[in-house]
């Protein structure tokens, strides 16, 4: 039987499996193994085999327990042996395990890393150890013989680990003599000691337990998803309707946030009292009000005031994702969940210290949620159109099927929030994907829109308006419309059919916006689907009429004197229509500009005003110069999801680099060019040696130190020398100062 190391493996694999190795395992480029050699210890590493493990499927890993099992981690076993273990057909597993290099050789010499046993752990499949001493007994009639508690306690040891602590175990006693379950197990030998504490359970009597297979073929075949039918137009709008809402609820955290910021806690993140607060304003709970306030602050909406008492405020961006169309709002809220490095769901619970985690706190950032969400998508994505899974549970199981060891502790949760956070943003509706998702998570952006466009429901112009003072919204309204109605009347129910309520305070505050009133008459007048109560007209006319009498203004400067006289010359001078002046009182005159421009206008014209603080004393306004906020300077750079892969000429060059590495490793040569001491070459007399090789065209073996520390050797043809620098025959160059040693390659 051929013994076949790993590194022979990969040296006489193909550009190509390298290539597919390097792109599965990205940790095994970096750096860049000097020759096979070293890449095949770099893959046998403990670490670097549970990060390939991460991406396979419970068969596959299945397949690996066998082989462990047949204990090819020590020595090379035979294909058939591990399927009579399996009892399935392993061949597409070992392709997928030999793909990663998690397996080597023919199908007659297998063999796995050693430290595959160290990853997987000491028990593959969940059994223990085989006992000699069972050699040739009866198993299923000597489990005929046993009680039921002793049944009940061996049962829970097959299904894995097959160890558990005992004080019984130290306990040598005849069947007679036993008393206990486990001294009585022990007597029979169907438990092994393997300490004073400790019991196993032999693999032997577990498999007969597991009904004679070492896996459950159920468990072994991937859980099909149940799906439900639906057209692709009704999730669409479905969906659609869902994201109305959120808007809506969005908007409505941005209105009150903006006049009631709230403040951060001390710890970072938002308070109890807050989140109850807008749980309350939204009529939603407090999971969804954690999804809202997340959302808003994860696109960019809501920011960190920064300052001495930091609050929770608006961004600028407010105003521009306002006045954007419903679709253009629907996709920068989900393009930013998408990319949000975070995990709401987390929010109620307790951290490592038993404290609660609170909504916008540093304890949610998880920077692989965005790949964590993007995989639970892409399952959805890969259903015929219209097609919705029945329950979540079953998403969950197929995917924690596919990836068990992905995701760790929070696997199955995560999947559950990312499609509660979904549907809550109308990017799922009825189990299935929308169009628009489809096309977002393609990064047709255009599409997406336009999708939601068609998806979304109609504006309507016209409202219905009751005789009790309310105006019912049958859809959504047209933007001017839905400012006219936000203006003079308070929204008292949202959903699909918004109902508004017309009130003096709501009829107050559009006239406060420079509306008259009748264009509140027109408005009703031309808007209305159903006649106009009387009691509307007469509410509108009464507030109007009361409305105004009296006025305040502002002013950013002001100039009084006693002297009325000179006050009409400066109001003559030209430069009062510059300045914007104004005459309010026989002594007072005020301006719209900064008092420091008007004091320099006028001190132009020929004047000489002075400034005056609040207490009437002459102050000094002059600018000091400018200031700009300070800046974090540990700003920390956030990874939001996996790197990305090397490109083809990247893998090229890495795969071409170790092939001259064993090219080099292979070659006889001759003595060495090196400092006596071993600190490095003697520069003169590699030199001498490389100029010789170039007169003689032979090649040399050198031993290089690249750029990041990283020591290789090569077989090169030196062409040129000077300036401090080799260039081969390849026109490659090697600075002279990082050769380490050098030699001729004997033919």
């Amino acid at each position: 039987m051929p013994a076949t190391s790993l590194a022979d493996w990969l040296r006489a694999a193909s550009d190509e499996a390298l290539t597919a190795l390097l792109r599965t395992r990205r940790d095994l480029a970096t750096p860049p193994p000097a020759d096979t050699t070293v890449l095949a210890t770099r893959a046998g590493t403990p670490g670097s085999v549970a990060r390939a493990c991460e991406a396979l499927d419970t068969f596959t890993l299945a397949t690996l327990d066998a082989l462990l099992l047949a204990g090819a981690d020590t020595q090379y076993v035979e294909r058939a042996e591990v399927e009579k273990i399996i009892s399935e057909d392993i061949r597409p597993a070992l392709e997928r395990l030999r793909a990663r290099a998690l397996v080597w050789g023919e199908d007659s010499a297998l063999r796995v890393p050693p430290s595959a046993r160290e990853v997987v752990g000491p028990f593959p499949a969940g059994l223990g150890a085989s006992s000699p001493e069972l050699a040739g007994l009866d198993v299923d009639a000597a489990l005929a013989e046993i009680g039921e508690d002793e049944r009940a306690l061996i049962t829970t040891l097959a299904a894995g680990p097959p160890v558990g602590k005992s004080r019984d175990a130290s306990s040598e006693l005849t069947l007679d003599e036993a008393v206990t379950p486990v001294q009585r197990l022990l007597a029979r030998g169907l438990l092994l000691r393997r300490d004073d504490q400790t019991v196993e359970l032999p693999r032997e009597i577990a498999i007969a337990l597991r009904g004679s297979h070492v896996f459950s073929p159920i468990a072994l075949t991937e859980p099909e998803l149940p799906v439900n039918r639906h057209q692709p137009s009704t999730v669409d709008e479905a969906a659609a309707g869902e994201a109305m809402e959120l808007m809506r609820q969005i908007e409505a955290l941005l209105t009150t946030w903006s006049e009631q910021p709230p403040p951060l806690l001390k710890s970072g993140g938002l308070g109890v009292r807050e989140l109850k607060k807008l749980a309350k304003d939204n009529d939603v709970d407090e999971v969804r009000a954690t999804f809202l306030a997340e959302l808003a602050v994860g696109a960019g909406l809501v920011a960190d005031s920064e300052t001495a008492s930091p609050e929770w405020v608006p961004t600028t961006l407010m105003d521009s994702w306002l006045a954007s169309p419903p679709a253009q709002r629907w996709i920068t809220l989900a393009q930013a969940w998408l990319e949000l490095p975070r995990l709401p769901g987390l929010a109620g619970g307790r951290d490592s210290k038993d404290k609660p985690i609170a909504p916008l706190a540093e304890e949610l950032r998880r920077p692989l949620a965005p790949v964590s969400r993007r995989r639970v998508l892409d399952a959805l994505a890969d259903l015929p159109d219209g097609a919705g899974v029945k329950s979540t549970g079953e998403l969950v199981n197929l995917l924690a099927w596919r990836a068990p060891r992905r995701g760790g502790r929070l696997r199955d949760e995560t999947v559950r929030w990312t499609m509660a956070e979904a549907s809550a943003l109308g990017m799922i509706a009825l189990g299935a994907l929308t169009t628009a998702t489809k096309a977002l998570l393609e990064d047709d952006r255009a599409n997406a829109v336009a999708s939601m466009i068609e998806a979304l429901p109609k504006p309507v112009d016209k409202v219905l308006v009751q005789a009790d003072l309310t105006v019912v919204a049958p859809g959504p309204l047209e933007p001017e419309l839905a400012l006219d109605m936000a203006a003079v009347a308070d929204v008292e129910s949202a959903g699909h059919a918004t109902v508004y309520r017309v009130t003096e305070p709501s009829v107050r505050r559009a006239l406060d916006m420079g509306r008259t009133a009748g264009e509140l008459h027109a408005l009703f007048a031309t808007r209305s689907a159903t006649p106009v109560p009387q009691s509307l007209t007469y509410m509108i006319d009464d507030v109007a009429r009361r409305h105004g009498r009296l006025r305040g203004g502002s002013a950013a400067a002001f100039l009084r004197c006693d002297d009325e006289v000179l006050l009409r010359e400066v109001l003559g001078n030209p430069v009062a229509e510059e300045l914007g002046l104004r005459l309010i009182a026989p002594t007072v005159v005020i301006s719209p500009l900064p008092l420091i421009e008007v004091l320099d206008g006028l001190r132009a014209a020929g004047f000489a005003p002075a400034a005056e603080g609040p207490d009437g004393r002459v102050m000094d306004i002059r600018p000091r110069g400018r200031r700009v906020p300070a800046r974090l300077r540990n700003a920390r750079r956030v990874i939001t999801a996996e790197p990305a892969g090397m490109t083809p000429e990247q893998l090229g060059q890495i795969i071409a680099h170790v092939r001259a590495g064993d090219l080099a490793s292979g070659r006889r040569r001759g003595a060495s060019v090196r400092a006596p001491s071993g600190g490095g070459a003697d520069t003169s007399a590699t030199l001498a040696l490389l100029a010789q090789a170039a007169r003689d065209k032979r090649e040399v073996w050198i031993g290089f130190v690249d750029s990041r520390g990283t020591a290789s050797q090569r077989v090169v043809r030196p062409a040129w020398i000077g300036g401090g620098v080799m260039e081969d025959a390849e026109r490659e160059r090697f600075p002279l100062h990082r050769i380490t040693s050098a030699a001729l390659v004997e033919d």
